[in-house]
């Protein structure tokens, strides 16, 4: 019961960050708000790529796109290690 919780605020984790690229596309003032909440809570994630990916041109930040790859995949490996122990 509590794996089902991780997986399903991990994956509410990964909408939370395309949410917040896909607001970074919109510069009205309604938008800003919600982006910098959102920020507040994907920035230290996203950090941790940006750290190793740079923006590519100094504008494009593809670190999200690695970090959604890295959050599914460490999502589908719980679900894999947890399905073995289940039927073990």
């Amino acid at each position: 019961m509590i794996f089902r919780i991780i997986i399903y605020i991990a994956h509410a984790y990964s909408l939370i960050i395309f949410i917040y690229c896909i607001l970074s596309w919109f510069p009205f003032d309604s938008v800003l708000k919600v982006k910098n909440v959102l920020g507040k809570i994907v920035d230290p994630y996203l950090n941790l790529f940006r750290k190793l990916i740079p923006p590519i041109g100094g504008t494009i930040d593809i670190s999200p796109i690695l970090a959604i790859v890295v959050l599914e995949f460490a999502i589908n490996i719980i679900i894999r290690v947890l399905s073995n122990l289940i039927i073990v």
